[in-house]
């Protein structure tokens, strides 16, 4: 019983974390040429989508599609991350970046950020989602 409340206890203490969360949906991906993709941004932000459009030539008539998310000004309000909030580390926005097929979720990238989602923030998601599927490196 001790172990259990340890882990739950170190899991809700760490509950918002700063590090990117990067999951492979479909492990193949990797060994996949990605032509193209599509570009989907929610909620719509001209900044987010210009950044973007010039780190990549998207084009919307691909069956790869880039959807980025991110929301600003929330709060962690869970009373287990009280040691979080009292060091001033709890995040207030978020970035997500997932790659899909066609409606089949393939890669995400998720980071907690203490501002709103900035050109540097996706520069580095975007560097990473191009690191991870390196093997078969965009080929716009």
């Amino acid at each position: 019983m001790k172990k259990y409340f340890i882990l739950l206890l170190i899991f809700f203490i760490t509950g918002c974390d700063s590090d990117p969360l990067v999951t492979f949906y479909n492990k193949n991906i990797q060994n996949k040429k990605i032509d193209c993709m599509q570009l989907s941004v929610m909620p719509k932000d001209k900044e987010i989508t210009s950044t973007l459009q010039d780190l990549y030539p998207f084009s919307q008539t691909c069956n790869y599609r880039l959807e980025v998310s991110f929301k600003d000004n929330i709060v962690c309000n869970s009373h287990y991350n009280a040691q979080s909030k009292a060091l001033g580390k709890m995040p207030s926005s978020y970035l997500k970046m997932e790659l899909r097929h066609g409606l089949s979720l393939q890669y995400s990238y998720y980071i907690d950020l203490d501002h709103k989602p900035n050109s540097s923030d996706l520069q580095k998601g975007f560097d990473r989602l191009k690191k991870d599927l390196e093997k078969p490196l965009f080929h716009p």
